[in-house]
């Protein structure tokens, strides 16, 4: 019976001392990011799930911000040096993050552990700065046209085209929103298109103009190519009323995908981000690359994965970051809709079949991919934030919303902008 107890005792003991060793073996590090949609939260929960499933004795703790909030959010924790282990950055905030010396720099990491060419070539134009990488891709997302196939239908005119190689001229594109204007009674009932302001330097690249010199130290806007290009977006609504007032999408109280569906335009620029809502609508819906004019092109960013100098366990935040660059990863983000691809082997024809999902990507999906794969990196990741936010903020808006000239504006940005390049 001594004997018994002994043993029992021995056992319970042994087990409390293994129970105390777990814990103490335990570590939990941070994970902040932004809200994008419901779905990407639970993909994120989801892989968090997995990664702690095989990394026994890790936790990760995530904690989703309301975008417009996150950078004030984040830079204020790095101050008080309370900032989480690992967390998002907008690739227009990357560069200036990692000036204050707050990423930790994951260079030979990348290298030794994943390889940076496995990086499809936007990607890795994002991640390096001056030869270093401190930020891991999460992926690609890029600018095209949607169209409601109903409209299209109802006035027999065809699709416009997915293959870069057909894209339509700037002339055939505006002859089709012409036809898919209509007005009742003085008011116009359904706009052509929306959208190309928000994305005005994809139409100033396919006219062959730039926004900023090779090395970001001269603003371009007020070249005639640009200008030009600026101007023929203007002259959708002002010549050819194919296009509502720059403040329609807050007048209306929808958003792109509901404007789409609810057919108050026939056409809208978003970005690949919003097949993820609009495959769930209960409407037909296309994609197609934009119009050109002198050549046919997108633009591509995304945000990236940073782990913080001051974290307390860097081998097992970079251990998640990996993780976070995974083709496993971003597979659910990228069949939903949500995402394209960072990775060249899910751009292969078998990477493709393992990601195209039918239902969400439109019959005629495969046709854009070589497009978006070439897309170029969007302007605003290589100024600093400031720069970008005059650029378009408080100086093309006068175009947008106030009907400024083009010409004027475009010089008062170079005025503005150029000393903070320079400097």
């Amino acid at each position: 019976m001594r004997k018994n107890l002994i043993f029992i005792f021995v056992l319970i003991f042994s087990l409390l001392l293994f129970s105390v060793m777990v814990m103490a073996e335990e570590v939990t590090i941070r994970f902040m990011g932004w809200e994008a949609s419901p779905l990407e939260t639970q993909s994120i929960l989801n892989g968090i799930k997995v990664f702690e499933e095989r990394n026994q004795g890790v936790k990760v703790e995530y904690t989703p911000v309301a975008q417009e909030q996150y950078i004030s959010k984040l830079l204020t924790m790095m101050a008080g040096g309370t900032a989480p282990d690992v967390f998002f950055l907008e690739s227009n905030t990357y560069r200036d993050v990692a000036a204050r010396g707050e990423l930790l720099d994951l260079t030979d990491l990348v290298e030794d552990e994943i390889g940076i060419d496995s990086f499809i070539l936007l990607a890795q134009d994002k991640m390096l700065i001056d030869g270093r990488i401190y930020g891991v891709s999460s992926c690609t997302v890029s600018p095209v046209l949607y169209y409601n196939k109903d409209l299209f239908d109802k006035a027999g005119v065809p699709y416009p085209p997915a293959d870069p190689e057909e894209a339509w001229t700037w002339n055939e594109f505006v002859d089709v929103a012409k036809k898919l204007t209509i007005k009742e009674g003085g008011r116009t009932q359904q706009y052509g298109v929306f959208g190309f302001q928000k994305f005005w330097y994809t139409t100033v690249f396919s006219n062959g103009g730039e926004v900023f010199n090779e090395d970001y130290t001269e603003v371009l806007v007020n070249q005639p190519k640009a200008q030009e290009a600026i101007q023929k977006i203007v002259d959708l609504r002002k010549i050819h009323s194919v296009a509502p007032e720059g403040n329609f999408l807050e007048q209306s109280g929808m958003n792109t995908a509901q404007m789409l569906q609810t057919g108050r335009v026939a056409m809208v620029v978003d970005g690949t981000w919003a097949l993820q809502e609009l495959a769930t609508m209960d409407f037909p819906v296309g994609m197609a690359v934009l119009p050109k004019l002198e050549n046919t092109i997108t633009c591509g960013q995304a945000h990236l994965h940073c782990v913080w100098t001051g974290s307390k366990h860097k081998d097992i935040a970079w251990k998640f970051t990996k993780f976070l660059s995974s083709t496993e990863y971003q597979l659910d983000l990228v069949k939903s809709g949500l995402w394209m691809p960072n990775r060249k082997d899910m751009y292969t024809e078998e990477g493709i079949e393992e990601w195209f999902t039918p239902g969400v990507h439109p019959e005629n999906f495969r046709d854009l991919v070589p497009y978006i794969l070439n897309a170029r990196l969007e302007p605003n990741v290589k100024v600093p934030r400031k720069v970008w936010d005059i650029l378009t903020m408080e100086e093309l808006e006068k175009i947008w919303f106030a009907d400024q000239p083009v010409e004027v504006v475009t010089e008062t940005i170079v005025e503005r902008v150029n000393p903070l390049l320079k400097n």
